[in-house]
């Protein structure tokens, strides 16, 4: 090498290199993705798809149209598993996933370790904040198993973002709020709202204020009337059919109902099953968001609110009835409010809303059989004394089932083991007695899903909702339109695989949310990972889900 000639050579690379590294730092950083000032999650539980439409000609500008008409809906948004119930729907919405990776089985589940029913918020180390000793407080959120998006937003942020949940019901809070946020839910035996040392020693004077407002005496007092004439509730039944549960204090199931106390139980628990248990709620979310100054700061805030009473007055009365029509009808005003005021709060822009529900429900089985429609209510609780007593012919005196929850037989594997027995014989004597039934469809070995007798899509919502730690052994299939329920004959549930309890709504709305609609197959599970790619921040650490493309694709610039 010519030492003269490359020394030249060697300061200007040296010179370039410099050059290239003072300009790279020394540019102006670019600048983060501009993000909403509060994302508002709202779960209407069991609102199923078509309450979106069903009052549309009775809604406001302001609720559901304005959500619809400005917003994105996920028209064919479905549940992906079994059981769909309250917790499990919650738990899926916010952690993108499924009960098999979560573990949230269904509100409560055998937990064949402590010989006992598990519910699933439970705490044993958590007490109601304030030294108040009621047990509706010992609550937390420890028994879910992965993160939420609101836990990988808080994370995301070195937990600067605030997520509150607020909800009538525990679950319909806490599991929305993830493990590190903070939830308040109503205690229906004093009318108080509150919360567990799991978040806090005490409530923050915010929430005592609120409840000195006394929300709950001033609804009891004036009791429940229908918003409008009932002769304009003409997508309901009449006020007066047997199939409707009577509220207590009154002595048929009609308007007005007065909402007496009972006595020696909940004082103030009928709240719920009005639209003024909304109404509280919304208030409630409003209080949370002044006090707490969400969407104040330089980072996203969270706030999860879930609207159960439409749930409790769906059980009581049926989707078909004038009650159920009348929250609706409410509702739509207290979303109407809320919007409005998120507007004047962070601005029109800056805030990013989506709407789901945690399930469906059925029709009541009574009225589906006044209109000719298949349907009916099977005797749990009998045809579990004709499967013990099948058992016992077949193998012997014992126990064979431990328990049974979300449909599903827990067989006892000690007296199994003991007797020689496997899972496969227990089976087949539970099949034969049980499959000729009406209102059975199906009985499934959950251990042997791959020769599962039902449809496929049905197989893989019970194989999302199987966790070998929470879930039982034998599933009973319900037909379509049936329900479980002995010794009673009004009401309806939900918690089946079929599109009744499976579709929801999944509308957005707000910050960069464009206007349209997809009828591309959508699971909610799906609805956390569209956060994060909206947040460009990580999906919850159970994630199963894909972000809902056309709207992510196609978000305003």
């Amino acid at each position: 090498m010519n030492f003269r000639t490359s020394v030249p050579r060697l300061c200007l690379f040296f010179h370039f290199s410099f050059f290239i590294v003072h300009f790279s730092f020394s540019q102006t950083p670019r600048p983060l993705p501009a993000k909403p000032k509060l994302i508002v999650g709202i779960v209407v539980d069991q609102m199923r798809y078509d309450f979106l439409y069903r009052y549309a000609d009775q809604y406001g500008a302001g609720g559901f149209q304005r959500m619809l008409d400005g917003g994105f809906n996920a028209k064919n948004t479905q549940y992906s598993y079994f059981p769909t119930v309250t917790a499990a729907g919650h738990s899926s919405i916010y952690t993108g996933s499924v009960p098999a990776v979560n573990g949230i089985v269904g509100n409560e589940w055998f937990d064949q370790g402590l010989g006992r029913s598990v519910y699933c918020t439970e705490d044993s180390t958590a007490r109601a904040t304030g030294g108040n000793p009621s047990k509706a407080g010992w609550m937390s959120p420890r028994n879910l198993s992965v993160s939420t998006i609101t836990d990988q937003l808080r994370l995301s942020t070195n937990f600067r973002s605030k997520v509150v949940g607020v909800a009538l019901k525990d679950r319909g809070s806490i599991l929305p709020a993830g493990h590190t946020g903070t939830a308040y839910w109503f205690d229906g035996r004093n009318g108080d709202w509150i919360s567990s040392t799991y978040y806090m020693a005490d409530l923050p004077q915010w929430v005592k204020d609120f409840n000195a407002r006394k929300l709950p005496a001033q609804y009891v007092s004036a009791g429940w009337k229908p918003l409008l004439p009932l002769e304009q509730y003409t997508q309901s039944t009449a006020d007066d059919v047997p199939w409707e549960a009577k509220l207590t204090g009154d002595t048929k199931p009609v308007f007005p109902h007065e909402l007496a106390s009972p006595v020696g139980g909940e004082r103030f628990g009928l709240i719920s099953v009005t639209p003024f248990g909304n109404t509280m709620t919304k208030e409630i979310a409003l209080a949370a968001i002044r006090n707490e100054q969400l969407g104040k700061g330089a980072d996203t805030d969270f706030l999860a609110v879930s609207f159960s009473s439409t749930d409790y007055a769906g059980h009581a009365f049926g989707p078909n009835s004038v009650e159920v029509q009348d929250v609706y009808l409410r509702l739509d005003r207290d979303l109407a409010e809320m919007l409005t005021f998120l507007d004047g709060w962070v601005g029109k822009d800056n805030y990013l809303v989506f709407l789901t529900a945690d399930h469906g429900v059925v029709d009541v089985p009574e009225f589906a059989q006044s209109k000719k429609l298949p349907g009916g209510r099977y005797n749990l609780s009998k045809a579990l004394t004709d499967v013990e007593v099948a058992l016992k012919a077949a193998f012997g005196e014992g126990d064979f089932i431990e328990a049974t929850t979300n449909y599903q037989l827990h067989l006892n594997d000690a007296l199994l083991k003991e007797k020689k027995l496997t899972v496969n014989q227990i089976y087949d004597v539970v099949k034969t007695t049980l499959l000729p039934q009406p209102g059975i469809a199906a009985i499934v070995n959950l251990h042997e899903l791959g020769n599962a007798p039902i449809e496929s899509s049905q197989v893989e919502r019970l194989r999302n909702g199987y966790h070998p730690k929470r879930s039982g052994d034998i599933f009973i299939g319900m037909a379509p339109g049936w329900l479980s329920g002995s010794g009673y004959s009004t009401g309806t549930s939900h918690s089946t695989f079929y599109k009744y309890d499976t579709h929801v709504p999944c509308v957005w709305y707000g910050w960069k949310v464009p206007v349209g609609f997809t009828v591309a197959p959508t699971n909610v599970s799906d609805i956390a990972p569209t956060l994060a790619s909206m947040l460009d921040i990580l999906e919850p650490s159970g994630s199963v889900g894909e972000p809902i493309r056309p709207l992510v694709e196609g978000l305003r610039k």
